[in-house]
């Protein structure tokens, strides 16, 4: 639970810094990247989907990585304070909103030929599965005071 709230921190984080930094800037921080070849060939997949995306990212189009990162973010840290707490109610709200995510992850990668929303979008579904995994045992756990 601590990493995902680690990790909502980070996207909430990552959202106002991308909301901040000029597009450009992005832009010229993939290229020495891959000028240096850190992720395998310049012309290369992963190399390619970075461009790509930086490319769309400096012409103005951050709208949809501001707003996922920052609602990402928002609802992972509530969620997170929820769940430590021991909330249960929030257990089936924390499923659903991210089964929500997953769906919306899946849909966009499908349109965007995204290399990184699914796997988002697998880790959204392991944390869903220890979710469900920890409100049954809550439940039985009340139920047997």
């Amino acid at each position: 639970m601590v990493i995902k709230g680690l990790d909502g921190a980070a996207e909430l984080i990552g959202a106002i810094v991308l909301l901040l930094v000029p597009g450009a800037a992005v832009q010229h921080l993939v290229a020495e990247v891959i000028s240096r070849d850190l992720l395998g060939a310049p012309d290369g997949l992963l190399a390619r989907h970075l461009v790509a995306g930086t490319a769309e990212f400096a012409s103005g189009n951050r709208t949809f990585v501001v707003l996922y990162l920052g609602l990402h973010g928002i609802v992972k840290l509530a969620l997170v304070v929820a769940l430590l707490r021991r909330w249960v109610p929030a257990y089936p709200v924390a499923a659903v909103v991210l089964g929500v995510f997953v769906v919306y992850e899946l849909y966009r990668a499908v349109h965007t030929g995204s290399v990184v929303l699914p796997l988002l979008a697998a880790l959204d579904i392991v944390i869903i599965i220890l979710v469900i995994r920890e409100y049954r045992l809550l439940r039985a756990l009340r139920t047997e005071h």
